[in-house]
């Protein structure tokens, strides 16, 4: 963490209890992230609060340590029961719920809780069985807490503090039913300790701010700059055809140790890693359809500097700690203006500076004044130099395996028939529509004659079989034969 990025205040002045302080240590932090410095003496002193800060400024780390000296200083209910959770920390994305676990196992090493964690997509039963082994601090996203809530599997009526972190993108996701009925499942706003915290804080985020916590005190880090100082942006504007050769050539010459590529859809993200990957450079792709198991490996591969190029969907681009991410490429331009503010924002974290390269290309520089409104400055534009379009080799084609037509022909559904034994069953119906009466048609016996004691159906087609013909009535005015 650069020094420059601290405060003046350390860990040491806050009156953190014995047990937080010695994770602290471990963790390596000293002074205060300016976020940490003005959200942490709120929260210390038992009073809510909801933060607004730049990504990568701390945040986790300020309610995480407000949250466990809470606990420590506020003894559970003597009638708790081991499925009753006393904190509870809800996230927009599984990514981070894990980073979040991740960071609570280092901070509270030696305070002696049990932290749980919930999130789609694996480990259902191994889960569920932590849960009901007892947590005290239960860490997850909404669906599948709301999924164990229903279930019995834990009960929210101990919750003594509550935590929603990135509000804004939980609005974005469409969670904000799930929240609603988490929230409104806890004791009341005014006998538990509220946080919230958020790159941004917008009508929406404070209206749900106001409704279910107790009069927080609203603290906003450097309002003014959207995006963070130490981010070199630039733009640059190549053709559809160019945009493969560009990116190529700029991470050749740029040669950045750890870099993040995002596109906006899961086609793109897989075009583009299999275009690196045939110009030799090594790069995987994550989107929203990978597999949990193997998004989170390519996130600890990421992490530990094996896998260089790291092709993402937005997402990626909310609330993961990624440190020393060196570069940071908008592939497709991003289609709400918020978006790349939280793209770049996984590079030049903590202090550090990173770059942030943009293409606007035919597709997505539409929407390049809606992020320079939003930003409130023009990216600075950069020089498109023929040398910079490097000679690529294209990916090869999917080879063709006929075992995938053959699931695809065993997909559920009622059995094809040939299309010879169809048309021959259209022509003799034809045929048969078709045929004359013959004289042994006539004298067939019919149903209605009871002839034989045969009916339509064993007497053969019921149009083949000659109807009888209905007797005229008689009028009124006609004589009657004789």
């Amino acid at each position: 963490m650069s020094e420059t990025h601290l405060t003046e205040l350390s860990f040491e002045q806050l009156g953190l209890l014995e047990p937080l302080m010695r994770g602290v240590a471990e963790a390596g932090f000293k002074r205060c992230t300016p976020i940490q410095a003005r959200t942490l003496p709120i929260a210390l002193a038992g009073r809510d609060v909801a933060g607004q800060a730049q990504t990568g400024t701390g945040k986790t780390a300020a309610f995480l340590l407000g949250l466990m000296q809470h606990l420590l200083t506020h003894a559970a209910s003597s009638d708790r029961r081991a499925t009753q959770p006393r904190a509870i920390v809800l996230a927009p994305t599984r990514e981070l719920a894990v980073q979040i676990h991740a960071d609570a196992l280092v901070l509270g090493t030696h305070a002696g809780f049990t932290f749980g964690l919930a999130y789609g997509g694996t480990d259902y039963d191994k889960q569920r069985q932590a849960l009901q082994r007892g947590v005290d601090v239960l860490i997850g996203t909404p669906g599948r807490l709301i999924d164990y809530y229903k279930q019995h599997v834990y009960d929210l009526r101990a919750i003594q503090v509550a935590v929603l972190d990135e509000a804004d993108r939980m609005f974005d996701l469409g969670f904000i039913r799930d929240i609603r009925y988490v929230l409104r499942r806890l004791p009341p706003h005014d006998e538990r300790l509220n946080m919230l915290f958020s790159a941004t804080l917008g009508y929406r985020v404070l209206e749900l701010a106001y409704e279910h916590m107790n009069d927080p005190e609203l603290v906003r880090i450097e309002p003014d700059k959207v995006t963070v100082d130490r981010v070199r942006q630039s733009i640059y504007f190549p053709s559809n055809e160019e945009k493969f050769s560009l990116l190529i050539g700029l991470l050749r010459r740029m040669d950045p140790a750890r870099t993040m590529v995002f596109v906006n859809t899961k086609r793109a993200a897989e075009r583009v890693q299999h275009y690196l990957e045939a110009n030799s450079i090594h790069a995987e792709a994550i989107s929203g359809d990978v597999p949990q198991r193997k998004r989170l490996r390519l996130l600890r591969d990421f992490q530990s500097g094996a896998l260089p190029v790291l092709v993402a969907t937005d997402v990626a681009s909310r609330g993961l700690h990624i440190p020393d991410v060196s570069h940071i490429f908008n592939f497709d331009l991003p289609q709400e203006a918020e978006d790349y503010v939280h793209r770049i924002g996984r590079t030049a974290r903590a202090g550090a500076f990173g770059d942030a390269i943009s293409f606007g290309c035919e597709d997505y520089a539409v929407h390049l004044p809606e992020i320079e409104a939003f930003i409130g400055h023009r990216i600075p534009l950069g020089a498109m130099d023929p040398t910079l379009l490097a000679d690529i080799h294209r990916p090869p084609r999917r080879p063709y395996h006929p075992e995938e037509r053959e699931r695809h022909r065993a997909r559920p559904g009622p059995p094809r028939r040939d299309r010879s034994e169809r048309s021959g069953e259209r022509r003799e119906r034809h045929d048969r529509d078709k045929r004359t009466p013959t004289a042994a048609d006539k004298h067939a016996p019919t149903a209605a004659s009871g002839g034989a004691g045969e009916s339509a159906g064993n007497s053969g087609n019921g149009k083949q079989q000659q109807r009888r013909r209905p007797r005229r009535r008689r009028r009124s005015s006609e004589p009657r034969p004789s």
